[in-house]
């Protein structure tokens, strides 16, 4: 039986309407998130890279273990943690997952060099050579890993996992053989890698800006 009272009709209409615009209210977000994380993180690499180089090449005296803690805490690891985030928020499994795991080195570089300044985890002088080699030959095969598995990238971002992996060899020679020699070409080594990182900073400011892409050369895999 229909009704002859029109509000009757209207009324189970507009309830309707209100549950739907409360179920997908008009405040919520829409559309994905924007942007390319890489330049943040390159730049955030580049300032560890070159601050931890002119240490090990000998800018500050040996001692002063400390001297690039300051920007490897406070810009490159809170840099690159961020990069990784937006990466991943992103979608960008293969982005995050570099800079995840150079966020873990720097982090943990620190927190080595700190434990060894202030005496933690209960290292004892004669043991910090047998650490630095612990810490130096975990990391050396987590790079030479992501290195191998990078190579369908462009050879620019290669060129960067290798020369970071040759750096962290020849920290590990040189501490094996104290040496002062092959500590400093590790140094040179890293600033080496820091430079290819700033040719691949201004190739990502350029996309993002509007410009062209720079050479890159091609992948080694395809």
């Amino acid at each position: 039986m229909t009704s002859l009272d029109p509000s009757a009709d209207e009324a189970p209409r507009a309830r309707a309407q209100v549950e739907v615009e409360e179920v997908t209210p008009e405040s919520a977000p829409t559309g994905p998130l924007t942007g390319d994380p890489t330049g943040l993180g390159l730049a955030c690499f580049i300032m560890g890279a070159v601050a931890l180089g002119l240490s090990l090449v000998g800018v500050v005296p040996a001692r002063a273990l400390g001297a690039p803690l300051a920007i490897i805490l406070g810009a490159t690891t809170v840099g690159l943690i961020i990069t990784t985030i937006w990466a991943a928020a992103l979608g960008q499994s293969a982005v995050a997952t570099v800079f995840g795991i150079f966020a873990a080195f720097w982090l943990s570089y620190f927190l080595l060099v700190t434990a060894l300044i202030r005496g933690w985890f209960g290292i004892l002088a004669p043991d910090v050579t047998a650490t630095l080699e612990l810490f130096l030959i975990t990391w050396l095969v987590v790079v030479v890993m992501l290195t191998l598995a990078t190579l369908r990238l462009p050879l620019a971002f290669t060129v960067v996992f290798v020369l970071v992996a040759l750096t962290v060899l020849f920290v590990l020679l040189g501490t094996e053989q104290a040496s002062a020699g092959l500590t400093k070409t590790a140094g040179y080594i890293l600033l080496a890698a820091a430079a290819v990182g700033v040719y691949l900073f201004f190739n990502s400011l350029s996309l993002a800006t509007g410009g062209k892409a720079m050479p890159l050369g091609r992948p080694t895999l395809r």
